[in-house]
Formats: C-alpha cells, sequence, structure tokens
C-alpha cells in the first residue's frame, strides 16, 4: 500500500512538471527573453491576446494601437520608436 502511495506521488511530480514544461510562455520558448510591448505593432500584426477590440493575433485594427501589443526582447520595448511616441510596457486605451 505504501509503495503504491509513493508511485502515485512520484507519478504526479512527473505530470505536473512535463505539465509545465508544456506551458512554458512564449516568451521565453525559444530560450531568449522576451516582453509584451504595447503599442509598436502595425495593422493585423500583433501578437495574441491584444486590448479591447480585439481577439487575438493580427487582430489589430490600426498601427501602434495602444493596447495591443507584440513580442519584442526583453529591454528594449521602451527604446522602440513609433510615430506616436515610444513602445510601452503598460497597455494603453482602446482606439475609439
Amino acid at each position: 500500500m505504501k509503495d503504491s502511495v509513493v508511485t502515485v506521488a512520484v507519478a504526479g511530480m512527473l505530470v505536473s512538471a512535463v505539465a509545465s514544461l508544456i506551458a512554458a510562455p512564449a516568451a521565453v520558448a525559444d530560450g531568449k527573453a522576451k516582453e509584451k510591448c504595447y503599442g509598436v505593432a502595425l495593422k493585423g500584426q500583433n501578437d495574441c491576446a491584444a486590448g479591447a477590440g480585439t481577439t487575438c493575433a493580427g487582430t489589430s485594427t490600426i498601427d501602434y494601437q495602444q493596447n495591443s501589443w507584440k513580442l519584442v526582447p526583453a529591454g528594449t520595448c521602451e527604446t522602440i520608436k513609433t510615430p506616436n511616441g515610444h513602445g510601452s510596457l503598460a497597455e494603453g486605451p482602446a482606439p475609439v
């Protein structure tokens, strides 16, 4: 009985470890740290989970939409220049 409890516990830990690897965010999937950068994507070129008025990747409606984001190398977001200023680590307002 004790052996089966230990086996179940070890199996649970293995399943949990594998699940965490599978669920690794795209931001580190290639081994290079990335961050969400708002307001830098061109129309229809945002990465998934944009803000209000969009559903997922490629659904931004205007260039440099402040509530849509693109993954960029970590530490570079706020140095990216756009016609509206620089990229932002925080979501801006939805377009009107």
